[in-house]
């Protein structure tokens, strides 16, 4: 339950990253593309935040493997 309520807020932190930064470059052109970059930012920011986790545990398969070794 834990791993799961931390994959979750993960995913809440970086899609808000991503949403802040898309809306604030999309802030420079104008209001309609501020709305759009900060959608797109966030989705993007929860595919990073899907990336790193999947990437993790790959990471750990392969530190585990090479401990048993």
């Amino acid at each position: 339950m834990k791993a799961k309520i931390t994959t979750v807020l993960r995913r809440a932190r970086y899609a808000a990253i991503g949403a802040g930064i898309g809306a604030g470059i999309g802030a420079l052109f104008s209001r309609n593309a501020a709305s759009t970059g900060g959608a797109l930012g966030a989705l993007v920011g929860i595919f990073v935040a899907e990336t790193r986790d999947t990437a993790g545990e790959y990471v750990e398969k392969a530190k585990s493997r090479t401990a048993d070794e």
